[in-house]
This record gives C-alpha cells, structure tokens and sequence, in this order.
C-alpha cells in the first residue's frame, strides 16, 4: 500500500476544459519532439490528438462523447487524461528485465534512461498500457512526474500550467481527501456516477482521478491487474537463473579437478609408439629430405 508521505496529482474532470495546455507543458519541459512535416498531424474526427502514447508523447487528453438520456443534458462530454499512474503495486517495476524502472521514496515511479535494453516487457505488463517505445534511441519512455522539477521543491509542469485548476499535486493523503470532497459535491448535483479512481488501485495510484461520469467514460480499467505474464516471466528467470548456476558449479568443479595437472613429458621415441603408418611414412619422408638438403650444402 502507499505511504503517508508520498505525493500526487489529482486529475478533476469536472473542472478540466480541455485546453491541453498540460500535454504542450509536458511536451517543452521534457523536450519531446512533434511532427512537423506537412499533413502529418492527420485529422481523425476528434479534438484528441494525438490518438494514443507514443515514445515522444507522455501525456494525452482522451475525450468521449456519449448521449447521457437527460433531456436536460443530453451529452456526456468526457474529458480524461492519459499518462503513467505511479501504481505503487508496480507491474512495470517488477517485469523490468534491466533495473532501469524503479520506485522513489515519494512514490514516483521513475526511469534510469542509460539502463534501459528495450525489451518493452514493461509496457506488456502495464495494465494501463503506458509505457513506450522509442525508436530513435529503441528505449522506452513515459511520465516521471516530473521528478526533477519536484527535487528542486516545484511541481509537475503539467500542474504548473492548469488554469482551471484540473490538476493539483500534494500529499497523496490530501489529495485524496480532496478528492473525495469532490465526489460528493458532484453527487449532491445529480452526477450519480462520480467517483475518485485511483485510491486502492494496483496498491494505491500517485495519479488520482475524480471521475465525473464514473471511470469506465474514461477508459480506466475496473480493478486493473498486472499482466499475467510476470508470473511466466519470473518462472523463466529462476529456471535461468537454476541453469546458470549449474554451469558456473560445473566449471568450477572442472577448474578444482584440473588445479595441479602437468603433462607427462615424453621423448620422440615414446610418442612414436603411438604413430599411425601415415603419419610415420610422413615422418620418414620429411626426414630424408631434410638430410639431403644438408648433404648438397
């Protein structure tokens, strides 16, 4: 479960405009690069852009429009948020494969960029599917919270740059109480479905969500899991691990055996014995002409 002095972001979706102010901060202070050339940016019909993650994008705004069945609010306009939700149970964390992801006291799960080998096994494992893949570098990338503005007593820049105040970062306590405050009020206002996501999920997420319209309008997962294949995956590496053992026992028993051995020295004659007729016929014949290159000089 998470501790008492971890922090977080709170996502209210209620409050959230769509502006995407967030996503461009992410992009300048992590110096993630667009698309420039023409007509790369294809529009798809949605204010969503891009459509997914990628390795240069950490942070997307998702949004889904659904009739509500409220002749008074017909449309439920869904405005979420996509990135790494820091679980503290982390499926990430644990399948990493180089020790390249790991936690932070503060609960932010964090990335050593050198480490990285590209197996992407993290982003099979992530049940939010975060994590991407880099090909120009053919590492992985995703959100860190920020981690270095937050060493230097700041906040996220995409909590930096919210102007309705969508996304407010603290204690996770806190933010869970406020959260919950939250909740309520939208409930008191006929928004029957409102929830905070995040609180008990996979251990307790450092990215909490106020749900307007309940979590599924957003796309959250209903009580995530980390992939199955960790378990397979750590099956593999004490069956590997079990494997390289018993080679290393077996040239060590082989080194042992050996410590001390000399070779038996052997005079020509000795070694003859054991000739086959060609080799003494070669031997023979190599000899005779030796002597008659000495004879004639």
């Amino acid at each position: 479960m998470a501790k008492a002095k971890e922090v977080a972001i709170l996502f209210d979706s209620s409050h959230c405009t769509g502006c995407k102010g967030c996503q461009v901060a992410c992009k300048q202070w992590n110096m993630l690069p667009s698309p420039m050339g023409l007509n790369e940016n294809k529009f798809t019909g949605s204010y969503q852009s891009p459509m997914d993650l990628n390795g240069n994008t950490r942070l997307i705004m998702t949004f889904d429009e659904k009739e509500s069945g409220n002749k008074f609010q017909p449309l439920n306009f869904a405005i979420g948020r996509r990135s790494c939700y820091h679980c503290t149970d982390a499926a990430c964390v644990e399948i990493c494969s180089s020790g390249a992801l790991y936690h932070k006291e503060n609960g932010v799960v964090a990335f050593d960029t050198d480490k990285c080998n590209g197996c992407t096994y993290c982003q099979s494992a992530c049940p939010f599917d975060v994590p991407r893949f880099r090909k120009t570098d053919n590492r992985i990338d995703k959100c860190t919270l920020c981690f270095d503005r937050l060493e230097e007593g700041g906040v996220p820049a995409c909590v930096k740059t919210c102007q309705p105040e969508a996304l407010k970062f603290g204690p996770r306590e806190e933010m869970i109480r406020i959260g919950k405050e939250r909740v309520e009020f939208l409930k008191k206002k006929g928004f029957d479905k409102a929830e905070l996501y995040g609180e008990h999920e996979m251990g307790g997420l450092h990215t909490l969500t106020v749900c307007k319209y309940g979590h599924e309008a957003y796309g959250l997962p209903t009580d995530p899991k980390p992939n199955s294949m960790i378990a397979t995956m750590k099956t593999m590496k004490a069956v590997t691990g079990i494997g390289t053992a018993a080679v290393v026992a077996g040239l060590a028993a082989s080194f042992v055996a050996a410590t001390g051995y000399r070779r038996k020295k052997v005079t020509i004659e000795e070694a003859k014995e054991h000739w086959t007729p060609e080799q003494r016929e070669k031997a023979d014949r190599e000899v005779k002409e030796l002597l008659g290159r000495e004879s004639r000089q």
